[in-house]
């Protein structure tokens, strides 16, 4: 064999005289054996390594990751449906990086051509980097086998003279070496019970256990329990199967700490091709590398839950399917299979005026359709701004609330894809059978892009079904990007959260108001409504006033009379950010950045305020009742012995009242009196935890200024 510029060329028989052949004529058998000397991409001098095999731009094959190792041996075996045996198989080796952007390693093509028919072949593909070529990136060895496939090329043409007979026989919906990536053939069901006589890692003899769940690149990660050796967690989540004969999922118990790296208690793994489907089965699993055990409930469930096909094959189209599908999501089938809440079906048909990623203004665009932990992808329409992709994706709805996400991305070879623009579309907000144009956004959602894309959604559910899934807790999403610091988020929040304050402030300005008087007629009645109310209360009345408040709204809105355009006053403010951050001029940048900066500092001095008068009020309650200061400690136990005898003996709804008589008749009776509140006033006398601490540090001064004194007597 002859290596060149990380091609391979195997010498023998060429395939260059093979019958043209019809597509899915050729199998080609690829057993990935080991890798050799591979580089380094983490910081301990390993790499996690993982390998993608792709045909005419599509992965058709992903191994397993193999932990902290530069020699992996993977030993695993995949068959690809060839359509052409006269292309390249396209190898790119990455590190994994846990919560990351994987690592890239190196790629090398396998030149189909080169391949003798019929013969088992050994091939080492040496590693290349595009932008490195003289870098040693370590080798692949591989063992492949070229063969014809006679019953495909009889399959094949049987669906040819189908296709003639009928243009509504059902087309095949993709490739098998394309769905296998991304199909998921069962949900894995895990319940995390418990951990029983776990290691401890504290000081003070206990640990504050979590659990980090992964299988492939799903992860899962529970709750902490503090300051147990004997957890309850009480969890419930699901993985999807992607490998026919099951999966090993990695479990890790960690100890969670403050201000440094959480310690490793112990793992266990869970080989998922020894347990039988459609069963529950009880895991005591002993943990490795440590002590303890975990408590597991695991069931596998066979699914058919997504699926692909092309746009000339769909379910709702054909009648008697659509029947079927609208039985299964109907009122009577409302207490089947309680998790199914629906069917959805998203025609991804094209987009138009993409944005140019490419050097030569173009772009290889492809579209990922995400529903919740359901991720498909179209093929790559290569050097197009203008694609057309004709597919149709279908998910089964575990919640009619959750929202669908289509994503462009421009193929890059040896990199990770780059972002074109995106949509997300809430269920509840879809208009069945339309065929509508969405503006990409961008990552946030707070802008436009450049570029339309074209769908058509159709959703059917069992509104039963989705309103008791509503009161169940929502899927976790098992990849998401981690959250960084960010100037504009943190401003979003900070208005977003100053908005809710103001409506509480405003509502408490508008009652002081009719406690004062300021318009009479409007403090008369509110008076009068607060007598009425506080002598006739009953409990119906808190959910009566809610329903009052949700039908009001709704009148509103059908009517056509509802203003709510003031909650668009943060996206216009970023909007306007984001055209400050394109001007050209560096007078008007270096003034925006230091208006920026100047937002910024505000927002962190409001913070720091908040902060502190929040811990100020929870350390004085808690000074309070620790005899911090005995006076104050002696007059709340006075004041509370008296608030316990007259609710002893005062029916509430009477105290109520003298209270209300007393806030709304005080302006009438003395107008030039003011305003307090004697809890808060009371609050403010007792100190917080920094002035406790300053005042015992000044006290300290105070006797050692005294005894310098005196020692500076004793000596003269």
């Amino acid at each position: 064999m002859v290596l060149t510029r990380g091609r391979i060329k195997v010498l023998g028989k060429s395939n260059a005289d093979f019958p043209s052949g019809e597509p899915g004529m050729y199998q080609l058998d690829i057993t990935l054996i080991r890798g050799q000397n591979l580089a380094a991409r983490d910081r301990g001098g390993t790499s996690d390594p993982y390998v993608k095999f792709k045909l005419g731009g599509k992965e058709v094959f992903r191994s397993k990751t193999i932990h902290k190792n530069l020699n992996p041996v993977w030993e695993e075996k995949a068959s690809i449906l060839i359509d052409n045996p006269r292309g390249d198989l396209y190898i790119k080796v990455f590190d994994y990086d846990f919560g990351l952007q994987d690592d890239f390693i190196g790629s090398a093509f396998l030149d189909l051509t080169s391949l003798e028919l019929n013969r088992q072949t050994d091939v080492t593909l040496r590693l290349k980097d595009p932008h490195y070529p003289h870098h040693d990136l370590g080798s692949i060895l591989l063992s492949v086998l070229l063969a014809p496939r006679e019953e495909q090329r009889e399959a094949t043409m049987l669906m040819r003279k189908s296709w003639k007979r009928s243009s509504k026989t059902q087309s095949l919906r993709l490739s098998d070496l394309h769905r296998k990536s991304q199909l998921w053939r069962g949900i894995v069901s895990v319940t995390l019970i418990e951990g029983r006589e776990l290691k401890a890692m504290d000081a003070n003899g206990l640990s504050d256990p979590y659990v980090k769940f992964r299988l492939g690149h799903q992860k899962y990660k529970s709750k902490i329990v503090p300051k147990t050796l004997n957890p309850q967690w009480r969890e419930q989540f699901d993985f999807h199967l992607y490998e026919e004969r099951g999966g090993i999922i990695d479990i890790t118990v960690w100890d969670k700490d403050v201000g440094k790296r959480d310690d490793f208690i112990g793992r266990c793994q869970v080989d998922l091709s020894t347990l039988s489907k459609e069963q529950t089965h009880k895991l005591e699993l002993p943990l490795e590398e440590g002590e303890g055990w975990l408590v597991l409930l695991v069931t596998l469930t066979a699914s058919a839950a997504v699926t692909i096909s092309d746009l000339s094959v769909s379910s709702l189209e054909d009648q008697k399917e659509r029947e079927e599908i609208l039985k299964r999501y109907s009122l009577m089938s409302m207490f089947h299979n309680m998790k199914d809440v629906g069917f959805l079906q998203v025609k991804v048909i094209r987009a138009e005026a993409l944005m140019a990623a490419d050097v030569t203004g173009k772009s290889d665009p492809f579209c990922v359709v995400e529903l919740n932990n359901d991720r498909l992808l179209t093929h790559t329409v290569y050097k197009n701004l203008n694609p057309e992709w004709n597919k149709i994706f279908t998910f089964n709805i575990k919640d009619i609330h959750s929202v669908l996400e289509v994503t462009v991305y421009d193929e890059d070879r040896d990199r990770s894809a780059d972002f074109l623009g995106k949509v997300a579309i809430p269920l509840l907000s879809i208009q069945n059978g339309e065929q509508k144009a969405y503006v990409l956004k961008n990552k946030q959602l707070t802008g436009p892009t450049k570029g339309v894309i074209y769908l058509e959604i159709d959703v059917i559910f069992n509104a039963v079904k989705a309103s008791l899934r509503t009161l169940m807790p929502k899927e976790q999403k098992y990849i998401e990007e981690e959250n960084r610091l960010s100037k504009q988020l943190l401003l979003r929040n900070f208005i977003r959260t100053k908005r809710c304050v103001m409506v509480l402030i405003n509502a408490a300005y508008y009652i002081s108001s009719c406690f004062d008087w300021d318009s009479p007629p409007r403090s008369l009645a509110a008076f009068l409504l607060f007598l009425f109310v506080v002598w006739n209360f009953e409990l119906y009345m808190i959910p009566l006033a809610l329903l009052l408040l949700l039908a009001w709204n709704y009148f509103l809105i059908v009517s056509g009379k509802d203003n709510r355009q003031h909650d668009t006053v943060v996206e216009d403010m970023l909007e306007d950010e984001e055209e400050e951050d394109d001007r050209d001029d560096k007078d008007s940048e270096k003034k925006g950045f230091m208006n920026r900066l100047y937002a910024i500092q505000e927002v962190c001095v409001s913070v720091q305020n908040i902060l502190d008068e929040v811990s100020s009020f929870g350390e004085r309650i808690k000074n309070t009742f620790n005899w911090t200061v005995p006076f104050l400690s002696w007059l709340a136990i006075v004041a509370l012995s008296l608030f316990t005898i007259i609710l002893y003996f005062i029916p509430l709804r009477y105290i109520v009242l003298a209270w209300g008589i007393n806030k709304f008749t005080k302006k009438l009776r003395s107008p030039y009196a003011i305003d307090n509140n004697e809890l808060l006033d009371f609050l403010s006398r007792v100190p917080s935890d920094v002035q406790v601490v300053c005042i015992f540090l000044k006290n300290i001064c105070t006797v050692v200024n005294m005894m310098c004194g005196i020692l500076t007597f004793w000596c003269f």
